[in-house]
């Protein structure tokens, strides 16, 4: 949950920044200035001429351990008066038990709604909204994380708070019932939107309805969670040697380490039982052709694919180059199903891959309806070309050219290279595979490209899925095979009682 900072608090936000903000733009008018009076006379696009892009480099970090095991990364950075933090935990909702559905989200939402054993909810709200800070907390597939940000000056006390948020939260009972409620109000709307529904369900077809990769909260699976198993999976998850820490901004190295040792040195984990390992993906995608019926939709929505894989897969580079080459403004999908063809506004392939499970190949779009075979077909026949064919030499740089020269934006803010650094330790990645991967999309030749196309693509054991109408689909999706599988959305009532 975020904390929105209150008016009074914005404020007082703007005074103190609005000295700087005063020099920044008076010296931003000199610059324009000086540039208009430089460029008065525009040259033609073929004769600019621009600098190599500089190398990308990590900024200074420091990484150590306490006695606990809580693992610490520290980056400063002096351009704003702010520091924000983030706790990786390595937990997720694929460890919570297939009858409790849901028991890992609500733990992270009430872990901070909740208030903690020093902080009552309000009193802790209104503490970090007074200091136009805030504190989050949340629970994913495959991962936790709790995160905060506040002005430096006040970083002791929000650091106090993040820490409490952290370590002693209190679930009270009625937090969790609001929680649940507003889960309830999910469900009741998970098939209000189409792009909403095909995520879902192909989801589904391609791990397995039960797969922990797949899964949705139900009813019934909220009525079996009760305040007890809260606080057991947040026993279980949240302790110092599954948590690490990290912190960028506006701070002293030196004398930001005896308040995280104060905050968190003598942080134990309660004595339970072991989360289960992550479960492996062990689904055999059936293929074959779906169709989910809404008799409303005047187009289709559409997905097609199988699985994938990981993205310490060695062939990673080549794939993201086979990417390029299909998607975006100039790939391939774009210039015949919706430049040539007409066929669609949105169309994309992709090789999605994950950390520690495979991921999904995954194309599709929207199309309109008396369309929605031909989009399919011709999105196939792409897949096909691009495993018999060798690409263009123009195709390859290009794609080459726009994942290089995109590199550069991940690495914005020292923030964003300390969240890739605590990634890639809770994936057990090395520190330099960014540049691995730059490194090897470099190397990337066009038959590298066809070898993985060949490879890793695999047209004939596609799952095809459609939302749409099917009295509007003409000619219909028979067409595409020869039984079409209708895919039941109707949602499960609550249990009885």
């Amino acid at each position: 949950m975020i904390i929105s900072p209150r008016s009074q608090s914005a404020h007082r936000w703007h005074f103190r920044l609005g000295r700087s903000l005063a020099l920044f733009v008076a010296a931003l008018v000199l610059v324009l200035t000086t540039s208009q009076a430089i460029a008065a006379t525009p040259k033609p696009y073929d004769e600019l001429e621009f600098p190599p892009l500089a190398e990308v480099q990590l900024p200074d970090y420091e990484r150590y351990q306490l006695d606990n095991g809580l693992t610490v990364y520290l980056v400063e950075d002096r351009e704003l008066p702010l520091v924000s933090g983030t706790a990786l935990i390595r937990t997720g909702s694929r460890l919570e038990p297939v009858e409790q559905v849901g028991l890992a989200a609500l733990t992270g939402t009430v872990m901070r709604s909740g208030g903690t054993m020093q902080y009552p909810a309000d009193e802790l709200n209104q503490l970090l909204e007074s200091r136009a800070a805030w504190v989050e907390t949340e629970i994913d597939t495959t991962s936790g994380s709790a995160s905060f940000e506040a002005l430096s000056e006040d970083l002791p006390l929000v650091l106090e708070l993040f820490a409490e948020v952290l370590r002693s939260p209190v679930f009270p009972a009625d937090k969790l019932v609001l929680a649940k409620n507003q889960a309830q109000g999910g469900i009741e709307r998970r098939n209000d939107e189409p792009d909403a529904i095909i995520s879902r369900e192909f989801n589904k077809l391609i791990y397995g309805d039960r797969s922990p990769y797949a899964r949705t909260i139900e009813y019934d699976t909220l009525a079996n969670i009760e305040r007890q198993d809260l606080i057991d999976f947040y026993q279980r998850s949240v302790r110092p040697e599954r948590t690490i820490l990290g912190l960028s901004g506006d701070f002293d190295t030196a004398a930001i380490k005896p308040l995280l040792a104060e905050y968190f040195g003598d942080w134990q984990g309660a004595a339970v039982p072991e989360l289960p390992e992550p479960p492996e993906v062990t689904a055999e995608p059936p293929g074959g052709v779906y169709f989910i019926e809404r008799p409303q939709l005047t187009q289709s929505y559409i997905q097609l694919g199988h699985l994938g894989g990981q993205l310490d897969n060695p062939d990673y580079p080549a794939l993201s180059v086979l990417n390029g080459v299909l998607n975006g403004f100039g790939g391939r999908l774009f210039n015949d199903l919706r430049s040539r063809q007409g066929l669609a506004y949105v169309v994309y392939g992709v090789w999605s891959p994950r950390f520690d499970y495979p991921g999904m190949f995954v194309a599709g779009g929207q199309t309109r309806s008396d369309a929605t075979v031909p989009f399919v077909e011709s999105i196939l026949g792409e897949l096909e070309r691009i495993r018999r064919e060798p690409i263009a030499a123009e195709e390859l740089d290009y794609a080459k050219d726009s994942i290089l020269n995109s590199f550069v934006f991940n690495f914005q803010d020292p923030s964003q290279t300390l969240s890739r650094l605590m990634r890639y330790e809770y994936y057990g990645y090395p520190e330099d595979f960014i540049f691995t991967y730059q490194r090897g999309v470099k190397a990337t030749t066009a038959a590298d490209v066809l070898r993985v196309a060949e490879t890793y693509l695999q047209p004939d054991r596609v799952t095809t899925l459609v939302v749409g109408s099917a009295e509007q689909i003409q000619p219909p999706l028979s067409q595409l095979a020869g039984e079409v599988q209708t895919v039941d959305i109707a949602i499960p009532g609550p249990p009885a009682g």
